[in-house]
């Protein structure tokens, strides 16, 4: 895991590009205000017009399209031939292929959200986004695992956070996005691991 977070960063090159410009008055040193499903998001007279647009788009994509299972506008935040990598280390390519990865969680928590976005930021040029937020839900229907096994529903929720780095190109949707959460805290929170 070290290894990928260096590997990333490397890639990300964090440590040589600037993150936007220095935050408002009351957001606190280096923090952009969170953003929740419902409300408008913060103006910022200070972040980049750019990061501004790729950043409302992200909340779209998790408060709407992806709460909502919109896949017809997931084209919006996500390029055609988008290559998804997720938190086991497999990755997906093309939009047809990440809704099938998508759509699982509802197969076992027709409630899966995310509602939140409490930590949202990137580089001043938009190229790079990064999120912070919550998925939430409960699990009240049986889990079938890919080879077949099933796990059956203990009404128990989960409140797991996760993070997305995303890679925009020009037209203002994402060729690749990076996805980070902890499948053994969810076993864990759904009661089905110790």
């Amino acid at each position: 895991m070290m290894r990928a977070a260096m590997i990333l960063t490397a890639a990300l090159g964090l440590a040589a590009q600037p993150v936007s410009a220095a935050p408002p008055d009351g957001a606190g040193p280096g923090r952009w205000p969170g953003t929740k499903a419902g409300q408008a998001a913060p103006e910022i007279a200070e972040m980049p017009e750019i990061l501004a647009k790729n950043l409302h788009n992200f909340d779209d994509l998790d408060f709407r399209v992806y709460t909502g299972q919109q896949w017809a506008d997931l084209h919006k935040s996500h390029a055609r031939n988008i290559v998804v990598h997720y938190p086991d280390g497999h990755t997906s390519s093309g939009i047809p292929d990440h809704i099938k990865e998508l759509a699982f969680m509802w197969t076992f928590a027709p409630d899966n959200r995310i509602t939140q976005h409490p930590v949202r930021f990137g580089t001043a040029e938009g190229e790079w986004t990064a999120v912070i937020g919550y998925i939430d839900g409960t699990f009240t229907r049986p889990m079938v695992l890919a080879e077949g096994k099933v796990i059956q529903p203990t009404g128990k929720s989960y409140h797991l956070p996760m993070a997305t780095l995303g890679r925009w190109n020009k037209e203002g949707t994402m060729d690749e996005e990076y996805l980070f959460w902890d499948n053994a805290a969810l076993m864990q929170q759904i009661g089905v691991a110790p």
